[in-house]
C-alpha cells in the first residue's frame, strides 16, 4: 500500500495535528459501502448527509455524533422465516451497518428525518465569536491603542 507524507503541507500550519490523521484514514476508506450516500453543501455553512436506506425504519436508525464524529447505525429485526416466500433474486439489502463522518470543528447536526426509504442529516458550521477573525490595531511606541483591541 503507498504511503503519503503530508507533512510539507504542515510546515506553516499551527495546531493542525489531526487533519494529517484524518487525511490518511480518508486515503485508506473504502469509497464504495453499505448504504450508498451522498453529501451536499447547501450554503457556505450548511450541509446535508443523504443515506439510502430502503426498509428501515426510524426505530431500527440510530444517529450518534461524539468528538467531531457523527455515527449512523442501522440494524432490523429479524423476519420470522415464511414457508411460502421463496425468493428467486433477493438484491434489497437489509444487513446492519454502520458509517462514520469526521466533522470539523463546530459543526453539529441541528435535523435528522426519514422520508421515502431516505435518512436526510442537516448539518451546520457555527463557528462562535471569540473564534471568528478580527482586526488587532498595531501600536508604535508608547501611543495607546486607538480601537482597544491590542490588549484582548
Amino acid at each position: 500500500m503507498t504511503t503519503i507524507d503530508f507533512s510539507p503541507l504542515f510546515r506553516s500550519m499551527i495546531g493542525f495535528d489531526r487533519l494529517a490523521s484524518s487525511l490518511e484514514s480518508a486515503y485508506r476508506a473504502d469509497s464504495g459501502g453499505y448504504p450508498p450516500y451522498n453529501v451536499e453543501l447547501r450554503g457556505e455553512d450548511r450541509y446535508l448527509i443523504t443515506m439510502a436506506v430502503a426498509g428501515f425504519t426510524g426505530e431500527d436508525l440510530s444517529l450518534e455524533s461524539a468528538q467531531n464524529l457523527l455515527t449512523v447505525s442501522g440494524a432490523r429485526k429479524e423476519e420470522p422465516q415464511d414457508a411460502h416466500r421463496r425468493f428467486l433474486h433477493r438484491g434489497i439489502a437489509t444487513r446492519s451497518f454502520e458509517r462514520r463522518f469526521q466533522l470539523a470543528d463546530y459543526v453539529k447536526i441541528v435535523d435528522a428525518r426519514l422520508e421515502n426509504g431516505l435518512l436526510h442529516i442537516d448539518l451546520v458550521r457555527e463557528v462562535p465569536e471569540s473564534m471568528k477573525p478580527r482586526k488587532i490595531t498595531i501600536r508604535s511606541g508608547n501611543r495607546p491603542a486607538i480601537d482597544g483591541n491590542a490588549g484582548s
